[in-house]
This record gives C-alpha cells, sequence and structure tokens, in this order.
C-alpha cells in the first residue's frame, strides 16, 4: 500500500469511528458477558441452595421464597475484629417477628424526598425520589428503598451489644411522638426522633435529621444511662439489596445495561467497585478508620453510609448468588457510665449522585458517578460543563460552547492539520498524473508521491493527528453524558427535552450526517479510487444511523465539533488559495 493511501484521512476517519464503536461495544460486552470467577462458578454448581440465609436478609433459594418484607430476617453484623467480648455482636440473629409482618410507619416528607421509616428498628423502607420521575413528565418517581420481593432494598441500622443484653437493633421495636413530619418551606432542618428503652433505665433516642435541599440524612443516636451500671453498644448500618437478574444485551440503547451496579466502597485511600461474582469480593472485609463509606451503586442514584472521620470502622459483604447483596459497617464499642449521656453519629445519603451534595457528604463520595478509567478526563470535563452551565442555564447550549472552547484550545493542531488537508487538496491533479504515469509500479509511485510532499512541505500524517486526539474527549463526553444525573432528562431546544436519551426523530442524527458529508467534500480525496469513493460518501449516512441510538448529547457534541471544523477548513482552504494566486 503507497503512503497516500495509506494516510488518506478518510479513511483513517473511518477506522477511528469504527475503533469507537467496537469498543463502546466491547465495554458493553465485559459488563454482560465477562467470565465469571472460576471458585464462584465450582461453588454454585455444587451448592444450588446456598447456605446464606442467615448472611442476607430474606435470601432467596428454592426452599425459601421471598417474604413480602424480609427485614425482620436480617442478622446483626459480625463485630469488628479484635473487639472486646463485651461490645461483641451476637453470632445469630436477633428475636423479632416473624417475616413479613410490618410495624407502624413513620411518614417523612421533604423537598426532596419521600420516605417511611419503619418503626421496628427505624429502617428506611421506601425512599421516593420527589424531583425525579422515571419518565420525564409522568407522576411516578423513582423509588430507590423499597419492600418488593423481587428489588428488595432496605437500609438498616442500629446499637448492638452484648448477647444477652437488650439493644435497639434494626429489629427492634421503637416509638414515635407523631406519624407523619413535613420539612416546611423555610425550616432549616427536620428532626424526625425515634425513642426505645429498655425497662432497666437506659433510653435511646434514635433522630433522623433532614435538611432541604439535601439527600443526606444526619443519624444521631442520643443514649441516657441511668441503669445502676455501665452500658455498651456497638453502632451498625447496612445497605441490604436484591437486583432482578435481568437479562441483557449485548449492544444495547439502555444506559442502565451500560452502568455499574452493585457494593462500592472506599477505604480511606481507594474507591473500589466489588463484583458479586467473584470469590474473593464475596468474603470481602476490611478494616478502616478515616474517609470511607459503603454504597450500593446504580445508573444515576445511589445510597451510602458514611462513618464519623477518625473513627474506625469495619466493612464486610455478605452475598446470595450474583444479585443479593447485604453491606454491613460496624463501629467500634461506646461504653456510657451510670448517669452519664452520649452521642453517636453516621451520615446516610440516599439520593441522585449530585456530585456536589456527595463530595460534601463524605471524601471522593462523588467517585460513585463512576467514568470508569476515563476518570481522569471525564471529572474535569464534567468540572467545566458545570461551570459553564452556571452561565447558561441550559445543558445543550453548555455542551455547545464547552464544544467550542475545546476546539480553541486544539485549534494549533487543528490550524496545522488544515493546512496540510488544504495543500494536499490542491496537489490532486499533480498525484492523479503520478497515479496515472506509474500506475503498474506502486513502489515508484510511493516514492514520487512523498518526493512531491516534501518538495511542497505537505505532512499526509497531521491530518490525523486532532482525529486521534478526538477519540479520548469523545468518549468522555460520552461517559459524562451516561453517569451524570445533573443532565438527566434535562431540556435543549425545541423536539429535545432529554439529553441522555436520544433523539426522539432522529433531527440531530440528520443534521450530522449532511455535516459529515459537507467535510468530507472539503477533504482531499487523492489516492481513492471510485469505488473507495462511494464506500466513504456512504459513510456519513453509515455513522448518522449508529449515532442516532447515543445520547442525544452526545450527538449535538459531535454536530457541533463537525460544523465548527467544516467553518474551520473551509476559512484555511480559502486562505491557502489566495497563498497560492499571489505566489502564482
Amino acid at each position: 500500500m503507497n503512503s497516500s493511501s495509506m494516510m488518506n484521512n478518510p479513511r483513517i476517519f473511518l477506522w477511528i469511528l469504527l475503533i469507537m464503536a467496537g469498543w463502546l461495544n466491547y465495554e458493553a460486552w465485559v459488563r454482560d458477558y465477562a467470565p465469571r470467577d472460576a471458585a464462584a462458578m465450582a461453588e454454585q454448581q455444587k451448592a444450588p441452595t446456598p447456605d446464606l440465609g442467615a448472611s442476607v436478609p430474606g435470601a432467596r433459594t428454592p426452599s425459601n421464597p421471598p417474604a413480602a418484607d424480609a427485614s425482620s430476617t436480617a442478622p446483626v453484623p459480625a463485630p469488628v475484629p479484635g473487639a472486646s467480648a463485651a461490645s461483641a455482636a451476637p453470632a445469630t440473629e436477633v428475636p423479632g417477628a416473624a417475616a413479613g409482618v410490618a410495624s407502624a410507619i413513620v411518614h417523612v416528607r421533604t423537598d426532596v424526598l419521600d420516605l417511611d421509616i419503619d418503626l421496628k428498628g427505624g429502617t428506611i423502607r421506601r425512599a421516593d425520589m420527589v424531583k425525579y420521575p422515571k419518565v420525564k413528565g409522568q407522576a411516578d418517581r423513582v423509588r430507590l428503598m423499597n419492600t418488593d420481593p423481587e428489588t428488595l432494598y432496605l437500609l438498616q441500622t442500629g446499637l448492638t451489644g452484648p448477647q444477652g443484653s437488650p439493644h435497639p437493633t434494626h429489629l427492634t421495636e421503637y416509638s414515635s411522638g407523631q406519624k407523619d413530619y413535613t420539612l416546611k418551606p423555610g425550616q432549616n432542618e427536620l428532626r424526625v426522633p425515634l425513642t426505645w428503652t429498655n425497662g432497666d433505665g437506659v433510653t435511646v433516642t434514635k433522630t433522623f435529621i433532614f435538611k432541604p435541599g439535601l439527600y443526606r440524612i444526619d443519624l444521631e443516636y442520643d443514649i441516657d444511662n441511668m441503669s445502676g451500671a455501665p452500658w455498651s453498644a456497638t453502632p451498625y448500618a447496612q445497605i441490604q439489596r436484591r437486583d432482578p437478574n435481568v437479562k441483557r444485551s449485548f449492544i444495547t440503547t439502555n444506559p442502565e445495561n451500560l452502568s455499574s451496579r452493585g457494593p462500592a466502597y472506599r477505604d480511606g485511600t481507594k474507591y473500589r467497585k466489588l463484583k458479586l461474582t467473584s470469590e474473593e469480593d464475596r468474603n470481602f472485609s476490611i478494616d478502616v478508620t478515616n474517609g470511607a463509606w459503603i454504597a450500593a451503586i446504580q445508573h444515576h442514584f445511589v445510597s451510602a453510609v458514611v462513618p464519623p472521620d477518625n473513627t474506625p470502622y469495619h466493612f464486610a459483604l455478605k452475598t446470595v448468588g450474583e444479585h443479593e447483596f447485604l453491606f454491613s459497617a460496624v463501629g467500634p464499642a461506646t461504653t456510657v457510665a451510670n448517669g452519664q449521656k452520649a452521642t453517636i453519629t453516621q451520615k446516610l445519603f440516599i439520593g441522585p449522585k449530585l456530585q456536589k451534595q456527595l463530595d460534601a457528604t463524605g471524601a471522593e463520595l462523588d467517585r460513585v458517578a463512576d467514568y470508569g478509567w476515563l476518570t481522569i478526563l471525564s471529572s474535569p470535563l464534567f468540572d467545566v460543563l458545570q461551570w459553564v452551565h452556571g452561565l447558561f442555564g441550559n445543558w445543550g447550549w453548555t455542551i455547545v460552547f464547552v464544544t467550542f472552547l475545546l476546539k480553541l484550545v486544539f485549534y494549533p493542531l487543528s490550524e496545522a492539520s488544515g493546512r496540510s488537508m488544504a495543500k494536499m487538496k490542491l496537489l490532486g491533479p499533480r498525484m492523479k498524473q503520478l497515479q496515472e504515469t506509474y500506475k503498474d509500479d506502486r513502489e515508484k509511485l510511493g516514492r514520487a508521491m512523498m518526493e512531491l510532499y516534501k518538495k511542497e512541505k505537505v505532512n499526509p500524517v497531521a491530518g490525523c493527528v486532532p482525529l486521534l486526539l478526538q477519540i479520548p474527549v469523545f468518549l468522555a463526553f460520552y461517559w459524562v453524558l451516561l453517569e451524570s444525573v445533573e443532565m438527566r432528562q434535562a431540556p435543549f431546544v425545541g423536539w429535545i427535552n432529554d439529553l441522555s436519551a436520544k433523539d426522539p426523530y432522529y433531527i440531530l442524527p440528520a443534521i450530522m450526517a449532511v455535516a459529515m458529508f459537507v467535510q468530507y467534500r472539503l477533504q482531499p480525496q487523492t489516492g481513492m479510487d471510485p469505488m473507495q469513493q462511494k464506500v466513504f460518501m456512504f459513510m456519513p449516512l453509515v455513522m448518522s444511523v449508529m449515532f442516532a441510538f447515543f445520547p442525544s448529547g452526545l450527538v449535538l457534541y459531535w454536530v457541533t465539533n463537525t460544523i465548527l471544523s467544516i467553518a474551520q477548513q473551509w476559512n484555511i482552504n480559502r486562505r491557502i488559495e489566495k497563498e497560492r494566486a499571489r505566489r502564482a
């Protein structure tokens, strides 16, 4: 293959787009069909009915069908390794009411959350996102915590202690002064207190604290010990999740099938997602001290438990199969002397992955807006987008403006590339003459063309550099649009009312096809036979069909970038022709 055909820009452009498409499909394949851990597969094959019911509340097995409310069967988590016997949690389940029996409910409503808190243990058993409809324009809201047998999702909290001594675990009955709490306009905070007493002089007030606009929930245990003896309590919180077994497609247009889902944590230094198919992760257990948290992640939404800073905690994961887990965080024992009081605190988060709120709740909790290995590009790109959005107030115009800024940043490279392509276009007749002269000797043709490039100071490789640089930027944009809940259901103009979804009328992909065709016509066609030219003429149509199923915000970025490239190349071509005319 001669140098001209190898370096021909449209061909390189096609390969780049094919590489991008292949990468996106590979990402989907890894999530759907990646090989499972061999040990886990062997264990499942030899034990089709795993005996983990004591570890994961409400675990489904052939002999244990799901109950309507499995919260009553959840265990108190294991104690922190090395903890004293006085602070050790019971090894068996705390006796509770029969499974499926619901206690009284305390209903809490703020401007962003609508919750049900069960008086049995103070478990958050329903959490609706007031500002996030499932489908834009419809009444149904996104629901995280719930007691549906197929999608059981609970956030359980409590205090445990020495076996035989009563403690307010997540299975213990509390009392409440009222059944409904509402955060009123202008109110700085809403406190929801639940009270428990052991009958021997120990009173625990478990208070959930809500603030306007926030998805963070502060949790306080106020302990008043008038029992006549020291009283010890160990705080814990655990996320119980059962995901439905959804068959995912290799090529999918549903963003939820591409986003990570399941348990994740930060140990104080690094963030990591856990795989329920990995034998090592299925037995996860770790001690942490500062800047740590546990979470259950999914597309756009998350629940998390954030322990107090500089407090030793123990994180542990228990699983049943590949879709059920119990992720627990257990703190150190606190001993309250007779006649004394003490307060134990934790922070919870239930809501959308709003990165400012997440970062304010826990160290690097915003990492749950997971951009994968492109975080190094996607995270600063999102920061720029968010800053520009503060100026425009519209995410669509924000994308357009940030694309323009990126074009300015890469302008020196684009200018060099554009000049090279413009010169190659002017050399077209001479290159065609060389092809006719050496049509039977490709080696001589290659040498002659290289000599022509050298004489005219043309670098055919220069046209590829901006396209190569666009690949990581394109993919970073893709993950920002996919993972950033800030752009969920965000409108642009007219028919585009959700930049995170595909264009409902495929108008943007059609504009993209026209723009790509114009861009193709501005580039040199030298080195291609008639059949190749026809293939590349159809390439814009093929690419627009593929992009038709991408988020419209991503297509908007590509259209804007292509139109700016056309304007820049047209201007460069015009200037090169004027320079050539003056020299003539």
